[in-house]
Formats: C-alpha cells, sequence, structure tokens
C-alpha cells in the first residue's frame, strides 16, 4: 500500500497541448477519446461510459478503491466524507465524488450499495464504478492508476474539471478544507481549449 503521505503533489496543475482553434464538437471528442468511453457499471447496477456520463460537464473528486479493503480506503471515505461536508451545497450540484474499483473481481454493485452505506456516502452526487476487469483496466490504465494487486493502489485523489480540462493530482492528507478549495476552484473555471491530460 503506498504510503498515506506518499510525495504527490498538492495542487500539479497538467499542462496541456493547445490545439489550433478546435470547436467545440473537436474539443469534446478529444476529451473523450483520452479518457474514453468505457462501459462501466455503478453501485445501482446502471451501465454508464465514462467519460459522456461520468464526466462530461462536471468537476469531480476520482478516489481508487476497493470495498475488501480494511487499511487505507476506510481512511480514504473519512476524508472525502469530511470533503464532502466542507463542500456543503456545492456538493452534488457543482461536484462529484466517483470512486473507481481496483478490485472489479469482488466489487459489485451490491458490495459498492452497502459499502457507500457503512460510510455515509449513499446520498446523490457520490458514484461507485467497477466493471470487468478489462474495462476497469482500460479506464485505470488512462488515468496512471492500475494496479494488478489491489492493495498496491494509490490513497491519492484525482480532482479535475471536464469542461476548463483541468486536473490536478492531490494528497491523501491534504486538510478537508484544502481538498474543497480545490473542487470549488476548479468548479468556478472557465471552459477551456486542448487536450485533456492527468497530472502525474
Amino acid at each position: 500500500m503506498r504510503h498515506l503521505t506518499a510525495a504527490l503533489a498538492l495542487a500539479c496543475c497538467a499542462a496541456w497541448p493547445a490545439l489550433a482553434a478546435p470547436d467545440d464538437a473537436a474539443k469534446e471528442e478529444k476529451a473523450r477519446a483520452y479518457f474514453t468511453d468505457t462501459v462501466l457499471v455503478d453501485q445501482h447496477g446502471k451501465e454508464v461510459r465514462f467519460y459522456s456520463d461520468v464526466l462530461k460537464g462536471r468537476t469531480v473528486c476520482l478516489s481508487f478503491q476497493f470495498t475488501q479493503c480494511t487499511e487505507a480506503c476506510p481512511l480514504i471515505m473519512a476524508k472525502l466524507v469530511r470533503v464532502r461536508r466542507e463542500l456543503g451545497e456545492t456538493f452534488g450540484r457543482d461536484v462529484h465524488f466517483v470512486v473507481l474499483s481496483v478490485d472489479p473481481d469482488h466489487d459489485t454493485p451490491e458490495a459498492f450499495r452497502k459499502f457507500a452505506k457503512v460510510h455515509g456516502a449513499e446520498e446523490a452526487g457520490w458514484t461507485f464504478l467497477s466493471g470487468s476487469r478489462a474495462s476497469l483496466a482500460t479506464v485505470l490504465k488512462k488515468l496512471g492508476e492500475w494496479v494488478d494487486d489491489p492493495s498496491n493502489h494509490t490513497t491519492a485523489f484525482i480532482a479535475g474539471s471536464a469542461r476548463s480540462r483541468h486536473w490536478t493530482k492531490v494528497r491523501p492528507d491534504a486538510p478537508p478544507q484544502a481538498v474543497a478549495e480545490i473542487l470549488r476552484g476548479l468548479a468556478a473555471e472557465q471552459p477551456a481549449a486542448g487536450a485533456p491530460a492527468v497530472a502525474r
């Protein structure tokens, strides 16, 4: 398990190559191609496309967890719940939390519903995603977060805005107030041109 104080930048901005005056459709297609529209399954058993249904038009905080985790994941969820409180009415309206499974062999929709209930994360604004191992591998590799052993998953967050195409890694030991401030700032950004890339 990567240590909770791993040396990850609190707000390391992604540098994105500019495009020559692309139209909105071209920008959308670029983002969709980067993140992929891989079909995953949410905690309600609904199939969703990763970019079009989960990321498009939203500011999100991505985390990487698994339901059988007894070490880091409860701490990650506790942090996210505190961040959610800091966000107030912004949560579920301007900012959404997305939990991606690193153990799709066990993280069924039912398992994720139970996981959400245990951690007080049942309200609108939380999305828990699983699916086939191949599908999760496709998405997580794009994000630089695929691990063969779930216990080796990152404890950091990825915060970003699909509208402004600004993505950043956030340290897991950052104070809830600081994480909430980063997310509010991302939600307030204007749409921007460019091709997406997640800061490493």
